[in-house]
């Protein structure tokens, strides 16, 4: 739909999967929207950046999460099927440990109370479904055939270029630090110079948020260095296709291991989900460490013996947008009464998207409640906590 010529101006800064989803569900609810961008949607220093996210809704007790990613999962299939190229692949997603723990149990619950499917699968089971992956050691598996892989950098193009045909205004320019007084914001200042004025303002912009509100988020939002690493597969063997192999996370020795099959013959996906360490996203180096490449080899010699003596074939070193308690950020600035501020996403909040943006689109006008999880007010002093 064309945006309308009644709804308020909104001004999104941001073009990663936060604010590209928020642009879109402002859009669709009438509002004339600027979406704003420093070096383009989804570009490769973004925390929504690089080739592909796990989409999935076991989150132990956290049943807000679950029903986030599971209502977000029509909105990803119904922008897929617009796409051209598919931008979510089904090919289901298994999570597995040594010991059937709280997170696993929780899961199990929530997704029950909720009427939503999940799968408990033990090791022999696992073993006879997934043969590339060695379950040594493992007692309990969780499979959710209906999630996967997400085309990351693919996905937030395509919506950021649906959301221009239809009527949305998109353009390149970097904010200044938000200064000075009074209880609204008037206009976003660019470093170009000009000012772009506005109703309301949502600022999502990953780990860029705390150098626009140094006061405000400073030390509640922070990047932690991450490194994933891709591997070929050996010629002709389908068993790392989407086809045979899910998407899959490894709840092990006190480090989370996950991955994704050989999607569009990029290669075997590696990372480890740990916080590395704090970084700047404007001056890190992004190369990849030798340390990291060693530890993700030895990883995946023990549990993939199919891949031993694989071919390092890419790598990328991006960030996670942490806030500090883990949970997403989606709340009013404190003093500002038409801005609101968008971010958090701490390594797991791309899937949630589509929701991320309904909520976020309703929150900036009062029209949902404000839920405590994504408060400011939460958010404390930095602190690492193990991602969802």
């Amino acid at each position: 739909m064309a945006q309308g010529k009644t709804g308020q101006r909104v001004v999104v800064v941001g073009a990663g999967v936060f604010g590209s989803w928020t642009a879109h569900h402002l859009q669709n609810a009438g509002h004339r929207v600027t979406l704003v961008d420093a070096w383009g949607a989804s570009h490769s220093r973004a925390s929504s950046g690089g080739e592909s996210r796990l989409t999935r809704a076991g989150y132990g007790k956290d049943a807000i999460y679950t029903r986030m990613a599971t209502e977000s999962l029509p909105q990803w299939q119904a922008l897929s099927a617009v796409s051209g190229l598919p931008i979510l692949v089904q090919c289901g997603v298994v999570f597995f440990s040594a010991v059937e723990d709280d997170y696993f149990r929780g899961s199990i619950e929530v997704h029950k109370q909720l009427g939503f499917p999940i799968e408990r699968m033990d090791s022999a089971a696992m073993q006879k479904s997934f043969p590339m992956i060695d379950f040594t050691g493992i007692e309990v598996g969780l499979y959710e055939p209906k999630f996967g892989a997400l085309m990351a950098r693919r996905s937030v193009q395509t919506l950021v270029d649906r959301f221009v045909r239809a009527g949305g205004e998109y353009r390149l320019g970097a904010a200044l630090p938000v200064t000075g007084s009074g209880s609204r914001l008037v206009a976003v200042k660019l470093q170009s110079g000009e000012a772009l004025t506005a109703d309301r303002f949502v600022f999502a912009l990953g780990p860029w948020l705390p150098k626009i509100f140094p006061d405000v988020l400073g030390k509640k939002i922070f990047a932690t260095r991450q490194e994933v690493f891709y591997f070929a597969t050996p010629p002709g063997d389908r068993s790392y296709s989407p086809a045979n192999m899910p998407g899959w996370a490894d709840f092990n020795a006190g480090d989370i291991f996950y991955g994704f099959p050989d999607l569009e013959n990029r290669g075997v996906k590696f990372a480890n989900d740990k916080h590395g360490v704090p970084v700047d996203p404007d001056t890190q180096d992004r190369r990849p460490t030798q340390a990291a490449i060693d530890e993700i080899v030895a990883f995946r010699d023990r549990r993939f013996p199919g891949l031993r003596r694989a071919q390092l074939i890419g790598a990328e070193v991006c960030q996670y947008e942490n806030s500090s308690n883990g949970d997403f950020l989606i709340d009013m600035h404190p003093a500002l009464s038409n801005v609101l501020l968008v971010g958090g996403g701490s390594g797991h909040g791309f899937k949630h998207g589509p929701e991320v943006g309904r909520y976020a689109a309703a929150r900036l006008f009062g029209g949902v409640k404000a839920e405590p999880k994504f408060s400011l007010a939460t958010k404390g002093e930095r602190q690492h906590r193990e991602v969802h």
